[in-house]
């Protein structure tokens, strides 16, 4: 993702100063010093951020998305990443718009897994119809921005890249990433199962559709990129 968006903004250099909004544990976060000489992540889990790896050039705030701690035209990039379907979008587009600088840009990615394995199509009928029935996802808004949204905000919606990319997984390194979709998280939480219980669950089932060690994986999302209008 940092490649594709240094190829798109055409940069030359690292912009000087670089927020990740909705970081998380900070992955996403470390990822923009590629592209960033200091980059600030927010999150609203005052744990995840605590799991968040410090660096030089890299520093962490509690905050929403829709209420940015910063001062206006803050920053030349702002990133999320795999958190937008999340948040009070009309808030949150104002905040990016209020924190950007005159014709900066925010950029927002995402990247799912389609459930398709590709040596055994019998994985992506599991992933439908037995994995997400067991665990179906929390409510979410995933609709697409919208021009006019964008445009209401001071935003101009300039490109929406789709792309696909793979993943190569064995049964448990697959069980183990099932294990941080929100769905499953969610189903922990509420009590109905322990994340042992899930887990075993996950290896018994997945274990068999694997003919060798490893399988391949496809995942996808979009990326669409923002500009602040003057």
């Amino acid at each position: 993702m940092i490649e594709k968006i240094w190829d798109f903004l055409r940069l030359r250099e690292p912009v000087p100063l670089a927020l990740d909004a909705a970081c998380g544990t900070g992955q996403s976060t470390v990822a923009l010093k590629e592209i960033a000489f200091r980059v600030v992540g927010t999150d609203v889990s005052r744990k995840m951020l605590a799991r968040a790896p410090r660096e030089a050039g890299v520093r962490y705030v509690e905050a929403s998305a829709e209420a940015l701690p910063f001062a206006d035209g803050s920053f030349q990039l702002i990133t999320v990443a795999l958190a937008l379907h999340w948040f009070d979008r009309s808030h949150f587009l104002a905040e990016a718009r209020r924190v950007l600088k005159p014709s900066g840009w925010l950029v927002i990615y995402d990247n799912g897994f389609f459930g398709e394995m590709k040596e055994n199509p019998r994985h992506e009928r599991w992933y439908r119809e037995d994995y997400l029935v067991r665990y179906p996802s929390p409510p979410r808004n995933k609709d697409p921005l919208t021009d006019d949204e964008c445009r209401n905000h001071g935003l101009r919606l300039v490109e929406r890249e789709i792309y696909t990319n793979e993943v190569s997984f064995s049964a448990e390194e697959l069980a183990s990433y099932l294990m941080t979709q929100s769905n499953v998280t969610a189903a922990v939480e509420d009590g109905g199962e322990s994340s042992e219980s899930v887990r075993e669950w996950l290896v018994e089932s997945v274990a068999p559709m694997f003919g060798k060690p490893r399988g391949t994986f496809r995942f996808g999302g979009a990326i669409e990129y923002l500009q602040a209008v003057v």
